[in-house]
């Protein structure tokens, strides 16, 4: 691991203390590092309306720290901001605090922004570099960069299985979840928007679709049918970045045939089977494995397309 991987690591560490109230900001953390090899201030965007990670960054420095800034480099995991939003552009804050380098995670999807932060720091003479641990930088701000890029949610589909690939025991709701991996779901439920099902699973399990074993803000909870078909231009009107489709398996099998989904979640309980029942979506043939988690008798798979 270089020295410029290790720094960006503890900005993406820093980064996920946003989770919850960055929203509808991206997560972002950042290091401010001395010539040699000391950490003299990091900070991260804390809640929406605030300081962003280099404005905090930049307080936490030491007052008998600050002539070291001259010699420093800054590690930020999103490229910092060049317009006036709530906050004045982080870009020009790093011109007049005067860091000789500056380290990008990844590049800003958001059209305000989108290079032209690197560009104006480059344009002042200081040296930039770009695309250190990007995958992960990019991985963390997944559901914000598909929301501006895409025009849409990011969305997610999940479902738990039996063994033998059922959803329910024959057409009747049975937990397949541990209370462990169901704390799981629930934490995924906290980090969302929304969370959709069809309109026949609300009528017959009548699902709360809450956070009840984790703790954070309830999605908001959406029910679609033939006659009440889901509208992404509508969710992204209404700035909901992510989107979990918890079923059933005729809404599951929708997204999955229009090929509209940016992330698989299945849990299989290998220990339970049944004798019959709804059959649990396919996972599409080219759909590739980006995570696996085995957590007693549960194996949890993502997969990304």
């Amino acid at each position: 691991m270089t020295d410029d991987e290790k720094y960006m690591r503890r900005c993406l560490q820093l980064a996920a203390g946003g989770r919850q109230n960055a929203k509808p900001n991206p997560m972002v953390g950042a290091v401010i590092v001395s010539a040699d090899g000391r950490i003299i201030g990091e900070g991260y965007h804390v809640r929406c309306g605030e300081g962003h990670a280099e404005v905090n960054a930049f307080a936490s420095v030491r007052q008998q720290d600050e002539p070291l800034l001259g010699e420093a480099t800054m590690y930020v995991s999103l490229e910092p901001c060049s317009h006036y939003g709530k906050t004045p552009p982080c870009a020009d804050l790093i011109i007049k605090k005067g860091v000789r380098r500056v380290v990008v995670g990844c590049v800003d999807d958001f059209a305000e922004v989108r290079g032209r932060g690197i560009r104006k720091l480059r344009e002042a003479g200081i040296e930039v570099v770009v695309g250190v641990l990007e995958a992960e930088c990019r991985q963390l701000n997944r559901h914000f960069f598909t929301y501006h890029r895409e025009g849409r949610p990011y969305i997610l589909l999940k479902w738990a299985q039996t063994a033998n690939g059922f959803i329910d025991d024959r057409f009747e709701p049975t937990p397949i979840s541990s209370p462990f991996t169901l704390m799981l779901s629930h934490k995924l439920r906290a980090e969302a928007d929304a969370i959709l099902v069809g309109r026949v699973t609300d009528e017959r399990d009548h699902p709360l679709l809450t956070v009840r074993h984790w703790v954070g803000p309830n999605p908001k909870r959406l029910v679609i049918d033939h006659a009440h078909p889901l509208n992404l231009e509508s969710l992204h009107a209404h700035g909901i970045q992510s989107l979990i489709v918890e079923g059933g398996a005729a809404t599951l099998q929708s997204f999955l045939d229009q090929d509209l989904w940016d992330e698989l979640r299945v849990e299989t309980n290998l220990a339970l089977t049944v004798a019959g029942g709804t059959r649990a979506p396919l996972v599409p043939a080219g759909a590739s494995v980006s995570g696996q988690r085995v957590y007693g008798n549960s194996v949890i798979v993502n997969y990304k397309p």
